[in-house]
């Protein structure tokens, strides 16, 4: 410990939030749990943040808002503003189908409420395949900021009304219970964003931290400890090492458990975590001290900002599916590179930098008579980037022109829902088994189509099902479809409870899931236990080798197949290895040739099992 205020220690408990949430994003399948990194910077924050506002008002018996704010404005604007600028100048140049709501972000992330304008507007947290945006991680910024705002005047106000510390601290502790208990109350799994990017239902992490610091002030805590007491903390610190990292590597963002306590209960087990690095008498705090963690720690804010769009331009250009570990070490290897850089040219210049002489900086950078062309070698790129980001900026803010796949899939969507309505009313179209063009489009015989045009099935599915859907009607009228762009495994059960409720479920299930990220075992078996073992479930597995979750999700189903007797696999990533003709530019999607093989593999598979 340098000092009371620094604890050498929590870089590394920054280290593993940073690496967590990377790891989590890099490589979803392997730490499916890696986002639990968030809520320990929060309880970080809450700790620090507390602790310094309890110690002036004890001190002064107020706080010195001002200070504290431009405290924190100094520390979170420099980089954010430097990430906004090269991002937007990117947008411009490379991928301008991203500039779509440029100003609005940019705008909300400024102002530090772009949580909540992502609530209405952003994707989902967890959607990692349609047009990932690289400002979605900032909406922790939002809650940090808005925190660091309202905090210091909600604690003043809790100490002149209750005075008492023992009530205050009860107080904030139910504050946080009562956070956890709205996150959910409102939890949702068709729309995870309200709970996940809101303050209200996030604060529980920075209350808890908060609380902690009202119990557990570093400068009151007894460094002598007998020997025994401190094998007792250093126990509980590694069972919460421990704990946390458990949770790492098995606590889905989208499970339902994770937002009706399971993110509330690994906060908890963070904050004992934190209270055992920072008390003085513990070892964690030595243990969790390294040049390695000092050095990641020091810069976490950085590694974090930088991360994701680090991730989305790299992966826009380079397909990581075939080899995902190695495109994950060098994007590592990018955003530890590009840190580094806004660490010692922005973040540690600015932390220093004396903003009274602003005005005079100003006049200096204009005055072209006292440039050499050294100087215009660091300030000229600045301009640059500087003028190009502008001129994104005053671009019209026009959504990106549909692709031919989008396109298709709405047309799909419109006549899918006429024909499901059909279904619904007993109504369906007949198939000219005999149509030459049908046998040849879909390489079927008339046999088969005949079989196929009398099999009553359910197909649900995301935006590849959706692609597919009138080629599937077109030969297997009595199909029933249900696709969502978009659609999370997470979010079937509900689907398909729904479906059994109208009376859609037919005894023969196609599912189509996967496309947009890897399930967790508990999904799956929610899936399967919603459709019933008195169906037949024939489940496709995904061709996407643009994403590190593909081999993933054809294992999970594969496995899921020789655990249940009615499961059947419709191997399409097998079938569509080697042939990059049947898809569209994004390697996922279908066009027409690649649908009608699709479909003849879904009718083939499942005539074969009858």
């Amino acid at each position: 410990m340098r000092s009371k205020q620094y604890v050498t220690g929590i870089d590394g408990v920054r280290t593993l939030a940073v690496l967590g949430v990377i790891i989590y994003h890099l490589l979803p399948t392997t730490l499916p749990g890696g986002y639990l990194g968030v809520p320990l910077f929060l309880l970080i924050s809450g700790y620090f943040v507390t602790l310094q506002l309890v110690r002036q008002m004890d001190q002064t018996g107020g706080i010195q808002l001002t200070k504290f704010y431009l405290k924190r404005l100094r520390r979170l604007y420099p980089v954010l503003i430097v990430m906004l600028t090269v991002t937007t100048a990117y947008i411009t140049l490379f991928a301008r189908d991203l500039l779509h709501n440029i100003k609005s972000t940019i705008a909300t992330n400024l102002l530090w409420v772009y949580n909540w304008w992502e609530i209405g507007h952003g994707q989902s947290y967890f959607d990692r395949f349609n047009g990932e945006s690289p400002f979605t991680h900032l909406w922790t910024l939002g809650v940090e900021a808005q925190f660091y705002f309202l905090w210091p005047l909600i604690l003043f106000m809790l100490f002149l009304v209750l005075r008492k510390r023992s009530k205050i601290k009860w107080t904030v502790f139910i504050l946080a219970v009562a956070s956890a208990v709205e996150m959910a109350l409102l939890f949702d799994p068709q729309n995870i964003n309200r709970v996940y990017y809101g303050t209200d239902t996030r604060a529980f992490s920075l209350l808890l931290g908060s609380w902690l610091a009202l119990c557990w002030p570093i400068d009151r805590l007894n460094a002598n400890l007998t020997a025994h007491a401190a094998r007792i903390l250093d126990g509980v610190g590694i069972g919460a090492l421990l704990i946390t990292l458990l949770g790492f590597f098995t606590l889905p963002g989208q499970s339902s458990w994770t937002y009706r306590g399971g993110m509330f209960f690994y906060s908890l087990i963070g904050m004992i975590l934190i209270a055992t690095v920072v008390h003085p008498g513990s070892h964690m705090n030595r243990w969790l001290t390294n040049p390695f963690f000092t050095w990641i720690g020091q810069r976490s804010y950085g590694i974090y900002v930088y991360q994701l769009p680090v991730m989305v331009f790299y992966e826009r250009v380079v397909e990581i599916g075939r080899h995902p570990v190695i495109n994950a070490l060098v994007e590592c290897l990018l955003i530890l590179a590009i840190s580094e850089f806004s660490y010692r040219l922005v973040e540690q210049p600015l932390a220093h930098y004396q903003w009274r002489y602003l005005p005079a900086s100003i006049r200096h950078w204009i005055d072209f008579k006292m440039h050499d062309w050294h100087q215009w070698l660091k300030v000229g790129p600045v301009v640059i980037i500087c003028f190009i980001a502008l001129c994104g900026l005053m671009l019209p803010s026009k959504p990106a022109k549909k692709s031919a796949v989008q396109t298709r899939i709405e047309k799909s969507r419109q006549a899918t829902a006429a024909k499901n309505k059909q279904i619904a009313k007993g109504k369906t179209a007949k198939v000219n088994v005999n149509s030459k063009s049908l046998q040849k489009k879909y390489g079927l015989t008339s046999n088969q189509l005949k079989a196929a045009s009398e099999l009553k099935v359910t197909a649900i599915g995301d935006s590849v099902m959706a692609d597919a859907s009138q080629d599937i009607q077109e030969i297997m009228p009595h199909a029933y479809v249900d696709a969502e762009v978009g659609r999370q495994g997470s979010a079937t059960p509900a689907v398909i409870k729904d479906l059994k409720a109208k009376g859609q479920l037919q005894k023969n299930v196609i599912l189509n899931l996967g496309t947009n990220g890897a399930m967790d075992s508990q999904t799956i078996n929610d899936i399967l236990t919603a459709i019933g073992k008195d169906h037949q479930v024939y489940w496709i597995t995904p061709h996407v080798p643009t994403r590190d979750w593909e081999q993933t999700v054809c294992d999970q189903i594969k496995q899921a197949a020789k655990q249940n007797a009615n499961v059947h696999v419709i191997d399409w990533n097998q079938a569509a290895n080697g042939h990059a003709e049947w898809f569209a530019q994004d390697k996922v999607h279908m066009n027409e040739q690649g649908n009608a093989y699709f479909t003849r593999l879904i009718v083939k598979t499942i005539l074969k099992n009858k």
